[in-house]
């Protein structure tokens, strides 16, 4: 893979934030088709599930394009509460380190919920894991849509892979992503970063992205950890 011509895949995708695309495979289309049906979901909140790397934040990115949601951090709730209005009403929430404050949530879900608004929330398990004092806000997050996304398949990093060498304009030897695959850390994260230290080790060696750099890249930063 020499030429920007050989690292192009025929994939499926779509904008993501207007910075990356979104490609789409077996491991979250039917996430994706779930955002796709909004504002028909059957509740004013559901969740997008998964382990850390797997795409949720791209995901919610689509969905904040198709809604104009508002990205919301729980210490910013209360502040928020009174600002809530027709026009005004989708948000979207981070909950990985669950919910800080179950009454100043609960009272948050209704608020947005009487608006005719969603909470597109992510974290990496479903409400039914999670632990809950307050009854009313466990039935109601309970019983919404639990959408799962698994973790990257071989054709998505690849083609996350693809892009990012391409974003870089980077040149990249034969055997090089199927080496990657096999070898790297299996997050979108991963891949990111990986790249990046990549470009800066291709740069200061004045060479081509091989298999050699990518192993000794590789190997540094297994020693880092």
């Amino acid at each position: 893979m020499s030429s920007r011509s050989q690292l192009i895949l025929n994939l499926p995708h779509r904008p993501a934030d207007g910075r990356e695309d979104f490609f789409v495979t077996s491991c979250n289309k039917p996430a994706l088709d779930f955002i796709d049906r909004w504002p028909d979901w059957s509740a004013p909140f559901a969740i997008l599930c998964g382990p850390s790397g797997c795409g949720k934040s791209h995901l919610a990115a689509v969905w904040q394009k198709q809604s104009g949601a508002h990205l919301l951090k729980q210490v910013e709730i209360q502040s928020r509460l009174e600002r809530i209005s027709l026009n005004d009403c989708c948000f979207i929430i981070d909950l990985a380190v669950g919910i800080l404050d179950e009454e100043k949530f609960l009272y948050f879900y209704n608020r947005v919920a009487e608006y005719g608004g969603t909470i597109l929330a992510s974290a990496t398990s479903p409400p039914g894991h999670w632990k809950f004092d307050l009854p009313d806000l466990e039935s109601r997050l309970r019983a919404a849509p639990a959408v799962q996304i698994g973790m990257p398949d071989d054709v998505l990093l690849e083609a996350v892979l693809v892009k990012l060498f391409l974003d870089r304009q980077l040149r990249v030897e034969p055997g090089v992503i199927s080496y990657m695959l096999r070898r790297m850390d299996r997050s979108l994260g991963a891949a990111r970063d990986l790249i990046g230290v990549l470009d800066e080790a291709a740069l200061a060696q004045k060479r081509t992205i091989s298999v050699p750099l990518v192993r000794s890249v590789l190997e540094e930063m297994l020693v880092g950890r």
